[in-house]
C-alpha cells in the first residue's frame, strides 16, 4: 500500500493490475482510488480470478472488476492512469515487449509501477546447503523456461528505455525469524518440484529432501530465511507516442 501511495495512486484514478492473482493488491488499489476511481485486475489463472472476485465482494469493493487476459497475447483496449505489475516479468521470454505494451496503455501523465525479484538476494542464516540448492534449482528452472530470475535490477533501465520519465526505485527484502515469510521458500520448492524433476535438474528423492530440510529450517525459532529481494520501480509517461 505504501508503494502504491508513493508512486501516485490517487483518488479517482483508473487502474490496471496485471497478473493480479488472488486480488490482494487490486483490492488495495481499489481502496486508494475510492468510489470515484476504478480498478481492473487481469490474470490467466481462472481459479485465482474467482478467489479475487469473492474477496472484492466480501470487502464491498464495487469499483473493482476482474477478467481473464494474457499480457503476452491479448490487446489492452483502454488507457489507464496507473498500471501495476508484480512478479510477472521474471517469467516472460520478452519482458521488454511487455513493458512497451504497458507503457502504450498509459494515459499521458500516467504511472507504470513494476515489482520483481532479484534472486541473488535469497539467503539463509546459518548457512543451509538445502537453501543453496533451492536457489540453484529455482534459477535454472526459470532460465530453462526463458525467464530471468535476476530481472529486478534491470527494471529501472527498462522503464527508462521505454520512454518513461521521473523513474524512481526502491528495494524491499522480506526476511524473518518466524511466520509466513520463512515458509515462502519451502512452499515455492514444492510448487516447482514437477518442473525441476521434469527438466532432469534433480531427482524426486533429492527434491523431497530439500523440501523437508527447508521446512525444518523455517520452523526453527533461531534461523533467518529470506525471500529474494524485490526491486520496485515506477515512472511516468509525460509524452505521447
Amino acid at each position: 500500500m505504501a508503494l502504491l501511495s508513493r508512486a501516485g495512486v490517487a483518488p479517482g484514478a483508473r487502474c490496471l493490475e496485471v497478473a493480479c492473482g488472488g486480488g490482494d493488491l487490486a483490492c488495495d488499489m481499489a481502496r486508494l482510488v475510492g468510489p470515484a476511481g476504478s480498478v481492473l485486475g487481469t490474470d490467466v489463472d481462472v481459479p485465482q480470478l474467482d478467489i479475487a472476485r469473492a474477496e472484492a465482494l466480501a470487502q464491498g469493493l464495487g469499483n473493482l472488476q476482474f477478467e481473464c487476459s494474457d499480457i503476452t497475447q491479448d490487446p489492452i483496449t483502454e488507457a489507464f492512469d496507473v498500471i501495476h505489475v508484480r512478479f510477472l516479468l521474471t517469467h516472460l521470454a520478452d519482458p521488454v515487449a511487455a513493458v512497451a505494451k504497458l507503457v502504450a496503455a498509459l494515459k499521458v501523465g500516467g504511472v507504470l509501477i513494476v515489482e520483481d525479484i532479484d534472486f541473488h538476494g535469497q539467503f539463509a542464516y546459518p548457512p543451509l546447503p538445502a537453501a543453496d540448492r533451492y536457489s540453484e534449482l529455482y534459477t535454472r528452472t526459470v532460465q530453462a523456461r526463458g525467464g530471468d530470475p535476476f530481472i529486478g535490477c534491470r527494471l529501472p533501465s527498462m522503464l527508462l528505455a521505454a520512454g518513461l520519465d521521473a523513474v524512481e526505485v526502491q528495494v524491499s527484502h522480506p526476511v524473518g525469524l518466524a511466520g509466513e515469510v520463512k515458509l515462502v521458500t519451502p512452499i515455492t520448492m514444492e510448487n516447482i518440484a514437477e518442473a525441476v524433476v521434469g527438466a532432469a535438474l534433480a531427482s524426486r528423492a533429492e527434491v523431497d529432501q530439500i523440501v523437508d530440510a527447508l521446512y525444518a529450517f523455517a520452523r526453527a525459532p533461531d534461523t533467518l530465511l529470506s525471500c529474494p529481494r524485490i526491486v520496485q520501480t515506477w515512472g511516468r509517461r509525460t509524452a505521447t507516442r
